[in-house]
């Protein structure tokens, strides 16, 4: 599928003189460069992360791993000799500073494309921005709208909530439970993955007898915990990827709330496992197999690929990436794969063009293979369930 969108935003910006290439600026001031090559010409890279706000724990880890990999293209010679010049921009886990951050990005910077946002709702507030400009976007959040709400610009490197929630339902179900209260937050990620749970539970014999919700930034659970104490649930289901679910299972067991928890990818992060404490333990999750990477068992192909990021993530930050890392790693991998492919001539329909046409692309999140119709790629058969024990998860035997 060729798509022509407006190349108006990429177009070559004066540096002292005009640089002939579409996709090269000027170099000038970014969040992270890296380091390596420096040839005179760089490939400005737009990212927009939640550093701060309730999704602050993912988009560090986002950070971390986009700064590590650019250096390590970098000082392997980049993309056929151009650095990437990577421009971050924080968008405080707010739909209304995301869509600034891609303003700023497309119009003053003139990236050639955005890596982000950190979360759903961010992620579908820059689609105007995006469309307007032409340029590719690959976002960094769960959410099925992100990918199913259809746009030839858009694509999706995590696991969507249409892949996870009927993966963590089935294993509810084999559980024994069938009536289940759902806890869920009101921001993007919590509200898509909120509409997927009430569309598939019915499909799995699974009663929702408690609806619940919360907002960004709550630190009162009191009100909903009450109510699924005593609706008769025989377990409960969080779909949250805020900060907040640390409290709320805390919280749960000040409450004497003794259903089993289950939850998806918004807990595969340590500020869960151990920001609710003992509390967290035996709490089930359904995320990637990459969370421990021997389990695309150590001969594999895909084993190399991740243990080769976690590894030097961990020689870079002391500690094992999360998914939300793993995420990164992936828009930048798939990014810098399609940009090697076009060729230094290449405009934004075709750098696009690029992107779609990923092809059996390993990464963190599996083996990424997109199509015309499909921007996400992957498959419930990289997912895997976890169970956390004493502040950290392990795979569910």
């Amino acid at each position: 599928m060729s798509v022509r969108p407006n190349l108006s935003r990429i177009a070559a910006v004066a540096c002292g003189a005009v640089l002939a290439l579409s996709l090269v600026g000027c170099g000038g001031s970014s969040a992270s460069s890296g380091g390596g090559t420096t040839s005179g010409e760089s490939i400005k890279v737009g990212a927009i992360l939640s550093l701060t706000g309730t999704y602050a724990a993912l988009g560090t880890s986002e950070k971390n791993a986009l700064d590590l990999e650019v250096k390590r293209i970098n000082d392997e010679g980049g993309i056929d000799g151009r650095t990437i010049d990577l421009i971050i921009e924080d968008d405080a886990t707010d739909e209304a500073k995301a869509v600034a951050a891609a303003s700023k990005l497309i119009n003053q910077d003139e990236v050639v494309a955005i890596l982000g946002a950190t979360g759903t709702g961010q992620s579908m507030a820059i689609r105007s921005e995006i469309d307007r400009a032409g340029i590719p976007q690959i976002s960094m959040a769960g959410g099925t709208a992100i990918t199913a709400s259809f746009d030839p610009l858009v694509f999706q490197t995590p696991w969507s909530n249409s892949l996870v929630v009927p993966f963590v339902l089935k294993k509810i179900v084999a559980d024994g439970h069938t009536k289940v209260a759902l806890l869920s937050d009101s921001g993007g990620y919590g509200k898509d993955g909120r509409a997927v749970i009430l569309a598939e539970a019915p499909k799995n014999g699974i009663t929702i007898v408690s609806d619940q919700t919360f907002n960004a930034g709550d630190t009162d659970f009191s009100a909903q915990l009450t109510k699924i104490k005593s609706s008769g649930a025989d377990a409960v289901l969080l779909w949250t990827a805020g900060k907040e679910g640390a409290s709320i299972v805390k919280a749960s067991a000040d409450l004497g709330v003794s259903q089993p928890w289950y939850g998806g990818s918004g807990q595969a992060k340590v500020e869960f496992a151990q920001g609710a404490g003992p509390a967290a333990d035996g709490f089930i999750f359904g995320t990637g197999k990459s969370l421990v990477p021997a389990n695309w068992g150590t001969d594999s192909e895909q084993y190399k690929i991740v243990n080769g990021f976690a590894t030097r993530y961990k020689a870079a930050y002391d500690q094992d990436p999360d998914i939300f890392a793993g995420h990164a790693f992936d828009a930048l991998n798939i990014l810098s794969s399609a940009l090697k492919s076009s060729g230094a001539d290449v405009d934004a329909a075709g750098l696009r063009d690029a992107i779609e046409a990923t092809s059996k692309l390993g990464g963190f999140g599996g083996v990424f293979t997109f199509s015309a119709n499909d921007h996400n790629g992957l498959t419930a058969d990289d997912l895997s369930l976890y169970v956390i024990k004493s502040g950290a998860w392990e795979p569910l035997q």
